[in-house]
């Protein structure tokens, strides 16, 4: 089975981007599932009605949250009742959505897992804690595939939760930095790990966001509001291909796609 993982869409530009590049990238891989980490696919950040329409037009099957998952309040009624719309597990919410799925491919099922990490982020639950509970739910449903999107800052934290899972599930990916990493590896219990996916969205940016603005925010500390930059963009992600029979990975490689123009 082949498993693509596409890292943070960013606003509406990388929504665009997505939907003219994700269909050929599919058909040319033979993908047999997409996962699309869509919480920046908002403009400003967060996640709408009108870019999960998007995520989902562009060929995504379960589109994955973060940190700004719960940022807009309008998708929360999409959030409750679209079983493949996910926002981290541990997150400290009101009871909105979940950080858990189950796909059903005809000959297989796969479960993808959604979890946000604590170092340098927000308050939340035990990331260790909730992968061990939600990888049971899979394995007692007899689901040996099993994802996790783990979306945090350190990429030590992201290690340690892909070396606790090893053997158990199929690949850890993480997402939020918006870098896509050059760690992809198959770990010694056969788990598939790479720390970050990166991101879809304008490349003359920081991490989506209008350069200046940006600079801005950093060197002087100024109040200013991110507004998405625009121009070329890229696609970034990670291809992993999964033994159907024992649950792991046997392959995995990164996807860098930039948008050329005349």
């Amino acid at each position: 089975m082949r498993i693509l993982t596409v890292g943070d869409v960013c606003g509406s530009v990388g929504c665009d981007f997505l939907i003219r590049t994700l269909p050929k990238l599919k058909q040319d891989n033979k993908i047999d599932l997409t996962v699309v980490n869509g919480e920046n696919s908002a403009d400003g950040n967060g996640i709408t009605p009108a870019s999960l329409d998007m995520l989902y037009s562009a060929g995504a099957d379960v589109i994955t949250g973060g940190n700004h998952s719960l940022r807009r309040r309008e998708v929360f009624d999409k959030m409750e009742n679209d079983p493949f719309l996910l926002r981290p597990h541990n997150m400290h919410t009101s009871g909105v959505g979940t950080g858990y799925t189950e796909i059903d491919l005809g000959r297989n099922r796969v479960a993808v897992i959604n979890l946000v990490g604590r170092v340098y982020m927000l308050e939340a639950y035990d990331p260790f804690k909730a992968a061990d509970e939600l990888i049971e739910k899979a394995n007692k449903s007899g689901i040996k595939i099993i994802l996790i999107d783990f979306h945090a800052e350190a990429t030590s934290e992201k290690r340690a939760l892909a070396y606790y899972s090893d053997g158990r599930v199929s690949a850890v990916f993480g997402t939020h930095t918006h870098v896509l990493t050059a760690d992809c590896e198959i770990l010694p219990k056969g788990t598939g790990f790479i720390s970050d996916i990166g991101m879809t969205g304008p490349i003359d940016s920081v991490l989506g966001v209008k350069k200046e603005l940006s600079i801005a925010r950093i060197k002087d500390a100024a109040s200013v509001k991110f507004e998405l930059a625009d121009g070329k963009c890229k696609l970034n992600g990670c291809i992993f291909e999964i033994d159907e029979k024992t649950g792991l990975t046997t392959a995995l490689n990164t996807i860098n796609i930039t948008e050329i123009t005349t």
